[in-house]
């Protein structure tokens, strides 16, 4: 899916990206280096556990035996949403990719059954 991005004037991320049906394809947040601040996870249309993963990497494989390992999973609990924050920031060196699925780890390679929504705030 598509991922839109607005310019913010804040001390803690210039930037806030929303994707609105995180699934197992990997979607640019950030295409180049950048600090994660906060991220809002909504699964509330979801009866299952979903995974969101976070990727330092161009081109990250997503799920299966030769899977991109994650720089950060975040889970996020069936019909809920979740919001996390990280005061220092996670820094990605090379670009920042997100992908859902509904299994933590390395593995999984199934999307949700419904929308996820990620709301990213980061620099």
């Amino acid at each position: 899916m598509s991922v839109s991005t607005v310019t913010l004037s804040t001390r803690f991320g210039a930037y806030f990206a929303k994707e609105d049906d995180a699934d197992n394809s990997a979607d640019t947040i950030k295409a180049s280096s950048g600090t994660v601040y906060t991220v809002e996870i909504n699964n509330s249309n979801n009866s299952a556990n979903s995974y969101i993963k976070f990727y330092d990497h161009a081109s990250p494989t997503v799920g299966g035996g030769s899977a991109t390992v994650p720089e950060m999973i975040l889970k996020c609990p069936a019909s809920t949403t979740v919001t996390y924050q990280f005061a220092l920031g996670i820094a990605f060196a090379t670009q920042i990719k997100i992908a859902g699925l509904t299994a933590g780890g390395t593995d999984g390679t199934t999307s949700p059954t419904s929308n996820v929504i990620v709301k990213v705030i980061y620099d």
